[in-house]
């Protein structure tokens, strides 16, 4: 590791969660936290996150040309693989221990990152679930999304739909206008309660589980909102048989090698957290 990324924050401090903070984002399946990294570290970590996403970022189309997925944000995954900088900060010991004691397991992998940067006009986030992508044989999975800047009430932060985690499987359509009228119309018929937890500062974060309906608001400001988001899951999960194109594509792409049954245990999934040998978080 080079010098100047030791000189980067290492992220080890751990984050504190109430025991009513655990019980809560088990019965809604998201949680909000304020203050999981501080100004400062935001302020170490932004520019190289940002540096990357300039780089790798492959959109050149202007707003106006694209469909509602692509005008929803850029999205950049597994930046950790191509950074020491940005590996520091998704290896972060404090979030993977975070992610382990909301689902309540010893270890926890990681599934990939993503930076989701809504640019300035940016569309709506249509309804989804996030797990219809993972070829995973487990609920337990989780994503932390933490602003690098301060996102503004009008701007807002992730709408989730309460409870929804434990439905499993509501729908396979992929983040669409479809999926966006499905389950909307979905949320309205259960009387779904739907959660936005508004302005956020940089460094706040929200947890959601992999099941759990969200989506978020268009962007009516100037400004980037900058987002970097990581997915865990338990460690011991086993790999599905895709039952759809969005799974046999994350199956190959970042699974290689491995097969349905397989422990999901690659090299692009390391054990980022154990409670039996992280004993400084104890």
């Amino acid at each position: 590791m080079s010098q100047q990324t030791n000189q980067l924050p290492d992220l080890r401090q751990p984050y504190a969660l109430t025991e009513d903070e655990i019980a809560g984002y088990a019965k809604d399946g998201h949680i909000m936290l304020r203050h999981v990294a501080t100004q400062a570290e935001v302020e170490a970590y932004r520019p190289v996150i940002g540096e990357m996403v300039r780089q790798l970022n492959k959109q050149s189309k202007p707003l106006t040309e694209r469909d509602t997925y692509g005008k929803a944000f850029i999205q950049i995954g597994n930046i950790w693989t191509k950074s020491e900088a940005v590996q520091r900060f998704v290896y972060a010991k404090r979030f993977a221990k975070i992610a382990a004691d909301l689902m309540g397991v010893d270890r926890v992998r990681i599934y990939a990152d993503q930076a989701l940067y809504k640019e300035p006009g940016g569309g709506h986030t249509p309804w989804h679930q996030d797990q219809i992508y993972w070829p995973l044989d487990t609920d337990k999975t989780i994503t932390m999304w933490m602003p690098l800047v301060p996102i503004p009430q009008e701007v807002g932060s992730m709408t989730f739909g309460s409870g929804t985690h434990t439905n499993g499987y509501i729908s396979k359509q992929v983040i669409s206008d479809d999926s966006h009228k499905t389950l909307r119309e979905y949320i309205e018929s259960k009387g779904v309660e739907t959660i936005n937890h508004g302005g956020m500062a940089a460094g706040d974060a929200t947890f959601h589980a992999g099941w759990t309906l969200h989506s978020a608001p268009s962007n009516p400001t100037e400004q980037m909102r900058e987002v970097m988001t990581i997915i865990f899951f338990a460690d011991d999960s086993r790999l599905l048989e895709p039952d759809s194109n969005a799974r046999k594509n994350d199956l190959a792409s970042w699974f290689p090698g491995l097969q349905p049954g397989d422990l999901a245990a690659g090299p692009l999934h390391p054990i980022l957290f154990d409670r039996n040998a992280d004993t400084w978080a104890e």
